[in-house]
């Protein structure tokens, strides 16, 4: 709940308001405004600049409608990700995502070309990808709203009608009455400091939740990526032509980017520092790496380390949801919640449709956040537009879990946020609680966690920059509760969720795990289709 937003502050009128500005929340706008909506996009950062996306290059699922490869790329990650991905909406993502990527192609987006002239269009370079869609959204009539994180959704009794949250840089307070909402905040890797991560911090799935939708598949959520120990930069794809040495110059038998990371947690958390060379990567190939992924080698130059000749140490840093697949639950094509009036997309969105258990960096993230971005922009703005008249007289209330104060900050805000950041990357970091989950280990987290969400629970929280602190803490401390609670109910090991207890996967339990719930958390089975892909 919230008071009354003061005179003074930016209050703005629309039929779509999107929550995010990656390529989820561009694509959101961009379908949205083109359906004739009025769109306001709010950005936790600058629009273009923040997220996971917009520093790094990503592989995108783009496949050639052609019947055989399409069947081939849906097959690629099926049995890796438990089985729970849906023919539907794997053929609903490619054939958006293949419309989407030759559309910026014809927007400007300078994608490589072969010897004859056809481009490839199956991976992006962030800033370019991100600087373009900025472009295009301003293009587009969309008002921007930089630097805004939203602190509390808006609702009435026919639905979802907005946003309230606060200018960063300035310290005013803005609140958007809209038709419609879209959650495009991406992900949550609990500030563990991954490249583009720093704004990620589950914000979208609280507020989701305060509103009364849920999240699925959050047991899908403990991603972690192999990084050197000097970097921010998780490329793990790159690590496919590594080789993985100890201290002495022995190798690390079984490790590797894609199932060997356990065989390195497992060293890591014995102690035992783990080394990474680059040098199965044919020499004719380096250079073209080298451009492919600028920022990768930029730390190693900085140092002077040639990572395809030289030993570098490196650690698995957590990126939680961002690789995971667990997010708000999907209800309809229109990428809709559940609840009137409010979409997701994105890393915010659950990805189970597409991929199940697994995913990765990109390829299929890249699609989804295109893809279902313009499926939620779209559902967002009929929705808005469907209400004709009756959205202008509109007065919706705060769902805020906390009160929300225009108030001066008390003194300790800011040490206090520190404080449950701390205490929740204690519960979601070490590989011992999330990576090797045993059912003792995660109910002493689960009563560790609730204990925070407790003592969180009724303290004020200001509109101010202290104040998004400790609405990042409360959303980080809730999508720690729904993974856990998520990782217990699931007896078995599944795609990325691993139980030491429940090693084998157990065919009874071939459906999705839906939670939510803020004091009590809850989870229930909901059956999946049963596919097969050949």
């Amino acid at each position: 709940m919230n008071e009354t937003v003061k005179r003074g502050s930016l209050e703005l009128k629309a039929d779509v308001l999107v929550i995010g500005g990656g390529p989820a929340g561009t694509w959101a706008a961009l379908t949205a405004s083109a359906k004739g909506a009025k769109v306001v996009l709010a950005d936790k950062g600058y629009c273009g600049s923040s997220g996971a996306t917009a520093p790094s290059g990503t592989g995108v699922w783009y496949v050639e409608p052609d019947k055989e490869l399409r069947e081939k790329a849906k097959a690629s990650r099926f049995i890796l990700g438990g089985s729970l991905a849906e023919h539907s909406w794997m053929d609903r993502v490619l054939n958006r995502t293949y419309e989407n990527m030759n559309r910026i192609g014809m927007s400007g987006y300078p994608f490589p070309v072969d010897e004859v002239g056809n481009p490839h269009r199956r991976s992006l370079q962030g800033p370019e990808y991100m600087r373009l869609m900025r472009k295009l959204v301003k293009k587009a009539g969309v008002t921007i709203l930089d630097h805004s994180p939203a602190l509390e959704l808006l609702a009435d009794e026919h639905g979802v009608a907005g946003a309230t949250g606060v200018q960063t840089q300035s310290g005013e307070a803005w609140s958007v009455i809209a038709g419609a909402v879209v959650i495009a905040t991406g992900g949550c890797a609990f500030l563990s400091k991954a490249l583009g991560c720093n704004v990620l911090t589950g914000d979208g799935l609280l507020l989701a939740a305060e509103a009364g939708a849920a999240m699925s598949g959050m047991e899908f959520s403990n991603a972690y990526a192999i990084c050197p120990t000097f970097s921010s930069v998780t490329k793990t794809a790159y690590y496919s032509y590594a080789s993985f040495y100890y201290e002495d110059g022995s190798v690390v038998e079984g490790a590797g980017s894609k199932k060997g990371r356990s065989f390195i947690a497992r060293n890591l958390l014995e102690g035992r520092k783990v080394f990474a060379r680059l040098d199965q990567a044919p020499e004719d190939l380096q250079p073209l790496l080298r451009v492919a992924q600028t920022n990768f080698f930029l730390p190693f130059d900085r140092l002077g380390i040639n990572p395809f000749k030289d030993a570098f140490p490196v650690t698995l840093r957590l990126e939680g949801t961002v690789r995971g697949t667990g997010g708000i639950r999907i209800t309809d094509e229109a990428c809709g919640t559940g609840v009137p009036g409010l979409y997701a997309a994105g890393d915010a969105a659950t990805r189970e449709l597409i991929c199940g258990g697994f995913t990765g960096g990109g390829s299929h993230n890249a699609a989804w956040a295109m893809s279902s971005g313009s499926f939620a922009g779209e559902g967002a703005a009929s929705y808005a537009l469907s209400l004709g008249r009756h959205a202008a007289g509109r007065a919706p209330a705060g769902l805020s879990s906390s009160t929300l104060t225009h108030r001066k900050a008390q003194p300790g805000a800011a040490s206090r946020a520190l404080e449950y950041t701390a205490a929740v990357q204690a519960e979601v970091t070490p590989y011992d609680i999330n990576l090797f989950r045993t059912g003792e280990r995660l109910e002493a987290s689960l009563g560790r966690l609730d204990r925070l969400w407790k003592e969180q629970r009724g303290q004020e929280v200001q509109l101010s920059a202290e104040g998004v602190k400790l609405r990042e803490t409360a959303a980080m401390t809730a999508t720690a509760r729904w993974m856990y609670s998520s990782a217990l109910a699931r007896t078995e090991t599944r795609g990325m969720h691993k139980r030491e207890d429940h090693k084998a996967i157990d065919e009874n339990q071939h459906y999705r795990l839906i939670s939510g719930g803020l004091d009590e958390v809850w989870v229930k089975p909901e059956e999946s289709a049963k596919e097969s892909v050949q």
